[in-house]
């Protein structure tokens, strides 16, 4: 992730702020999900962590 990249959750719509906390810039986790990469901000990622992690498909949250 680039600090000019303009990234945006997939869940919830939220936009990272390039300039904003670094310490929360970092929490945001890039999923690949039917070969399309996804970013999740901090909030859905701990919502739906072990959804994340077991692979399931987004549809399914």
């Amino acid at each position: 992730m680039t600090g000019s990249e303009l990234v945006i959750c997939a869940r919830c719509g939220t936009r990272r702020d390039p300039h904003g906390d670094p310490v929360e810039n970092l929490s945001w986790v890039l999923d690949q999900n039917h070969g399309r990469h996804q970013w999740w901000c901090p909030r859905c990622a701990r919502a739906h962590v072990r959804d994340i992690e077991g692979k399931l498909p987004s549809e399914y949250w």
